[in-house]
């Protein structure tokens, strides 16, 4: 299944985009005020250049005693990050991010401008009913293809009960 054809895809808000050169203070706002735990930082085309995370905001600033106010996303920014198209297929995104242990992933258009984010929880969300479903099916195919041995299992076991309660009794 592409990612675009699941039809959460389509209801996804708008990521949050910034520019390099805002500072970290001003993209925490608006992080704050969206209630977002990332910022894709773009160029001036909405290309994914960087991203931004609660994470990065921890390790590089907090942890290294930057000043927010100060400190552009330039520095902090996660580059080369992973993107992925409209159109690929949505388990292999979700076995790389599990894979590779990251849980964004900017979704661009064929000239490569962002259009969604797509979160790890988002696919496992997405991806659960269905896996229900499969498991659902395979398990009707297995009871149905050998009902003669659960039909026999399962007088066995009633056999054994009435069994132990005529003893006890």
């Amino acid at each position: 299944m592409r990612i675009m054809d699941r039809p959460e895809y389509a209801s996804k808000p708008k990521p949050l985009t910034m520019t390099a050169d805002v500072t970290v203070a001003e993209a925490v706002a608006a992080m704050s005020d969206r209630d977002y735990g990332s910022v894709i930082i773009v160029d001036g085309g909405e290309k994914v250049v960087g991203m931004v995370t609660e994470r990065d905001i921890m390790k590089r600033l907090v942890n290294k005693q930057r000043d927010a106010e100060k400190t552009k996303l330039a520095d902090i920014m996660t580059r080369d990050v992973r993107v992925a198209k409209e159109t690929d297929d949505l388990q292999d995104w979700l076995r790389m991010m599990s894979n590779e242990r990251f849980r964004r992933l900017p979704i661009v258009d064929d000239g490569g401008k962002l259009v969604s984010i797509m979160t790890q929880g988002d696919f496992v969300s997405y991806t659960w009913p269905e896996l229900l479903d499969r498991v659902s099916e395979q398990t009707k195919a297995t009871v149905s293809n050998n009902y003669q041995v659960f039909l026999i299992a399962g007088g066995i076991l009633l056999y054994s009960i009435l069994l132990i309660f005529m003893l006890r009794s």
